[in-house]
């Protein structure tokens, strides 16, 4: 355990980012697996409108610093080559 105030202070800084962050991952991947389960359904309509919600979800995860940019772009890209492979 730390002595020093602003280290103790730290720790409770880092927990705190730490519950942000894993909240918002968290949701980024309930938002992928809806997308996923509609191009598994063979849904466009839907997939579409999950994938809109999605893409807009990691971008403001990616804007907080969560994700790198290249991630989120290569997360989008795969959900929408995905979502156009729908018949």
């Amino acid at each position: 355990m730390a002595n020093i105030k602003s280290a103790k202070k730290r720790i409770l800084v880092i927990n705190t980012k730490t519950e942000r962050n894993k909240a918002i991952k968290t949701k980024v991947k309930t938002y992928i697996k809806n997308v996923e389960a509609a191009v598994a359904a063979g849904d466009k309509t839907a997939a579409n409108e999950a994938l809109t919600a999605c893409i807009s979800e990691i971008n403001k995860a990616a804007s907080k610093g969560i994700f790198h940019k290249n991630t989120a772009a290569r997360k989008v890209s795969r959900l929408t080559k995905a979502v156009n492979s729908v018949a």
